[in-house]
């Protein structure tokens, strides 16, 4: 279990970029750890302060990366669009402290992994996961 810091995400990067070295699949690295810092964000900004907890093993044919918090909310991916110059509009509030704009990370994970998904767990929270194939097929 970990506490939701602001941290996290890069620590828990650094652990996993070294397990997937010792397990031969470095080529893996550069989705499988996008995909870790998307779940973790997620989660830290779920239940910010609280604990949550990773889960990464490795499967045949595959790794898992998991990441559980208490909050039932489940996350709300943002739709996929195209943009165009006329989109980009500055965000006079973008560097405040505490403004977030989040919700394209999930489309990122969604592509990236071979499945996804939710889980609800008792009596509250939930894991969101992602599965990676080690195969042909890319993660």
């Amino acid at each position: 279990m970990c506490l939701a810091a602001k941290t996290l995400a890069g620590e828990m990067r650094q652990r996993i970029g070294i397990r997937l070295d010792e397990w031969g699949l470095a080529h893996l690295a550069g989705d499988v750890l996008l995909i870790a810092d998307e779940l973790i964000v997620n989660a830290c900004a779920a239940t910010p302060e609280r604990k949550i907890r990773i889960r990464f093993t490795r499967e045949p044919g595959a790794v898992l990366v998991g990441v559980w918090d208490s909050s039932d909310a489940r996350p709300v991916p943002r739709p996929v669009t195209e943009l165009t110059l006329d989109d980009i509009i500055p965000d006079p509030e973008a560097l405040d402290p505490g403004h977030y704009e989040g919700g394209r990370g999930l489309a990122i994970v969604r592509a990236l992994a071979s499945e996804c998904g939710i889980t609800a767990t008792q009596p509250s929270g939930k894991w969101v996961w992602a599965r990676c194939a080690i195969g042909n097929v890319p993660c």
